[in-house]
């Protein structure tokens, strides 16, 4: 049997190669392999919003290109504390948790108005606890989360109302354990957002929505903030991020009757943040999702300090501050918000 040989290289050959080799390893060293960089952690609530079903069907992380694993929180200001920890880079926040968290010198910047809260928090009084009109709630029990935008409403009712804080019993208490214990007798109302607003609602009545008190002067948001240095490192994943989520809203948006009770929309948010895939049409259709135009616009993210959003900060921070939450209140919430990945969505196709 003939011996097989290698053929014998030119020198020169040999030698670029011996460069490429060097040159790709000091690549490696220098620059971090894209696939461990293109990740991420994203905190999620269990709020009823089409991104819910761009989140359940992968769209998201095909459009970004992006590893993305998703935490699912109970209020924002959990979420709040896993972004201090620096365990989450990207989260959904209410307006209030947020306020309050930039006010302490978190590094955030609010990306995009999820939605526009609208009839989507209310207070629910339980059939039973004697309470027909605002003043009856002098001596009852009211669950509300400490640090949300229902906490903020909650105590700027009960001003209008006219009703003393100190006359009503306040408890701070999460989603699940407002319906437990509604259930069980042990509150008499509650301020609270779906799917345990709709749970209250079997057997409760409505007193007052966040719709209602935004009318007033005071909106209420939920918003996706982003760790403001991870963001500016991360532009084309926040650009391509906020556009897979503005196309889930123009879903919605363009036909909501497709998105019935049996449809796999309605099944998958039901999956993802509990309660009925029957509740679901309802529950959409209490809030607002603001389209990519409105967002960059003043009437939201653009126009520095005078944009809805960062005087929405602004007001909800004085209100913290008097309730002894915070201890300051920041010169400029305008930093702390920015039109710039919606503007860059804007163009792309």
């Amino acid at each position: 049997m003939q011996d097989l040989k290698r053929p014998k290289l030119p020198l020169r050959l040999v030698r670029a190669m011996q460069r490429i080799i060097v040159s790709c390893a000091a690549a490696l060293v220098l620059n971090p392999a894209h696939a461990a960089d293109k990740e991420v952690t994203i905190a999620y609530q269990q709020i009823v919003d089409p991104w819910i079903v761009a989140i359940a069907n992968g769209s998201i992380e095909k459009a970004t290109g992006y590893k993305i694993n998703w935490r699912q929180f109970e209020s924002g200001a959990k979420v709040a504390t896993a972004m201090a920890s620096g365990d989450v880079k990207v989260g959904v926040i209410g307006s209030s948790p947020l306020a309050a968290a930039v006010s302490q010198g978190l590094d955030l910047q609010l990306v995009w108005i999820l939605d526009n809260i609208n009839q989507a928090e209310a207070m629910v009084v339980r059939n039973g606890a004697n309470v027909s009109k605002a003043a009856d709630l002098k001596g009852k029990t009211i669950g509300v989360p400490f640090v949300s935008t229902t906490h903020y409403h909650t105590m700027f009712a009960l001003q209008h109302w006219g009703v003393d804080p100190s006359q009503v019993k306040i408890l701070n208490m999460q989603p699940n354990q407002i319906v437990a214990a509604w259930e069980r007798g042990d509150i008499d109302a509650a301020y609270v957002w779906n799917p345990a607003l709709a749970e209250l609602k079997k057997s409760g009545k409505v007193l007052v929505t966040s719709g209602d008190l935004s009318k007033l002067g005071k909106p209420t948001f939920d918003g996706i903030a982003v760790d403001r240095q991870w963001g500016e490192d991360n532009k084309e994943f926040m650009a391509k991020f906020v556009k897979a989520i503005a196309d889930a809203d123009e879903q919605y948006r363009r036909n909501p009757a497709q998105w019935s009770a049996s449809s796999p929309q309605a099944a998958a948010i039901a999956k993802m943040i509990g309660g009925t895939p029957a509740d679901v049409p309802d529950s959409l259709s209490l809030y607002a999702y603001p389209t990519l135009a409105d967002q960059a616009s003043p009437q939201w993210l653009g126009g520095g300090a005078t944009s809805r959003a960062a005087l929405a900060l602004k007001d909800t921070s004085g209100f913290l501050k008097e309730q002894k939450r915070i201890g300051t209140i920041a010169p400029d919430y305008a930093k702390f918000v920015t039109p710039a990945y919606a503007d860059a969505a804007l163009k792309l196709k």
